[in-house]
């Protein structure tokens, strides 16, 4: 009886090891497969670029876009987000940064037609930390394609998230003002999501900070969220930053958000990621109203 057992468990722990072996494989086989891809969609440009404007929420005019780069839905991501997860784990973060980063600019100059073409819209660009303090990375070749779109540099704002992680502060520090004293602006990503820290903005000191979602959706009826954003107020007017909300879905989010204050805002309440690049909204109502009237008297 012992001796079947012994039998019974070294039956298993095969079992279990060629399984293991069968899933790595596997694993392997789709992480090839995925890079292939990858590098692909870099060689033949095969990403759909949307622009999602960003609105004053006082003058009620759109001041610039955020570029969102999206990969064709395919079987071997189930998202964006996974997309852009691969990506990370990869050795090709630089290339497809400084592709993506290029690819942006090109489709907006392409895109802005009739009355756009005169107007000094701001184009916000996600950018991986890392790239920044790449020493690889030649800051002149941004300068140069955006010499050649007719693009300034001050129409440029590096938007960074704490997702991928800064640990060398200071460094980060002396690297942003190099790309400052060329016109760029910085912008820190998902402030209030968890990921960033006021060790972020105190070290970075940002042009802009963009509100995460968590912290905007339904502020008009959480007092917790309105006294946290009013903290980070208080800190914007006093570093001379500029605050945007996102996220924005309701019209009763954009009154509030108005009443208070909050420079400027984006959403799908405002305006959706586009191909075609287009003005954001605000949808006039008695609230917009009452605002018009107080503003007159």
């Amino acid at each position: 009886m012992e001796s079947v057992v012994r039998q019974s468990v070294k039956t298993s722990n095969l079992f279990l090891y060629l399984n293991h072996l069968y899933e790595q494989h596997q694993s392997n086989t789709l992480y090839i497969k995925r890079l292939k891809a990858l590098k692909k969609i870099i060689e033949t440009k095969d990403l759909h670029t949307f622009f999602q404007p960003i609105v004053d929420l006082q003058t009620e005019q759109t001041m610039g876009f955020e570029a969102l780069n999206r990969p064709t839905p395919s079987g071997l991501f189930n998202s964006v987000d996974q997309f852009y997860e691969f990506v990370g784990q990869t050795d090709c973060v630089f290339l497809f940064e400084c592709f993506c980063r290029n690819l942006s600019l090109q489709r907006f100059k392409e895109r802005l037609h009739g009355e756009l073409l005169n107007q000094d819209y701001i184009l916000f660009l996600n950018i991986h930390p890392n790239v920044l303090l790449d020493k690889k990375y030649n800051s002149g070749e941004t300068l140069q394609l955006l010499k050649e779109l007719g693009i300034k540099p001050q129409q440029v704002v590096f938007e960074l998230t704490e997702r991928s992680a800064v640990l060398d502060f200071v460094e980060f520090e002396r690297v942003l003002s190099h790309y400052r004293s060329q016109g760029y602006r910085i912008a820190v990503d998902d402030m209030g999501s968890g990921y960033n820290s006021l060790k972020t903005l105190i070290y970075l000191k940002p042009e802009f900070i963009k509100l995460d979602r968590s912290l905007i959706q339904y502020i008009d009826k959480n007092s917790e969220q309105q006294q946290l954003v009013t903290l980070l107020m208080k800190y914007a007017e006093q570093a001379g930053t500029k605050i945007i909300a996102e996220g924005i879905e309701r019209q009763e989010e954009i009154n509030y958000l108005q009443d208070i204050g909050i420079h400027y805002a984006q959403g799908y309440a405002l305006g959706r990621p586009s191909k075609d690049i287009q003005l954001g909204e605000l949808r006039v109502d008695d609230h917009a109203d009452r605002r018009s009237h107080r503003k007159r008297s």
